[in-house]
């Protein structure tokens, strides 16, 4: 198994950016893809991006292309998003997911999971 711990949310003004970082511990990290996802209020959780082992492939929802960057450190056990050009409609909690295998978009194929940070853009 192995356990996630999320950092790096807080308030920031539209239009700024914040890294999240996300420490794994347990199981070697390389074994597993990636993922980052959001829940906001009254919504699911979706998608916003995946690394795959060994940083071959990387993933982005639309709303997130273009602005998101998503990377990982096999050598420290970490995966970050970089967010950029916040909007408001990227609030929520973010959470960091690791996966075996399967369609990296969907959380389904996600079995462990972080607590969440939360990210406020305000307008």
């Amino acid at each position: 198994q192995v356990r996630l711990l999320e950092s790096g949310g807080g308030l920031v003004q539209a239009g700024g950016s914040l890294t999240l970082s996300c420490v794994a511990s347990g199981r070697t990290f390389s074994f597993y893809h990636m993922g980052w996802f959001r829940q906001a209020p009254g919504k699911a959780r979706e998608f916003v991006a995946a690394v795959a082992r060994d940083d071959r492939y990387t993933y982005f929802s639309d709303s997130a292309k273009g602005r998101f960057i998503v990377s990982r450190d096999n050598a420290k056990n970490t995966t970050s998003l970089e967010m950029n050009q916040l909007e408001p409609g990227d609030t929520a909690v973010y959470y960091c997911a690791a996966s075996e295998g399967g369609d990296l978009m969907k959380k389904h194929f996600y079995g462990y999971w972080g607590q969440g940070t939360q990210v406020t853009v305000s307008s």
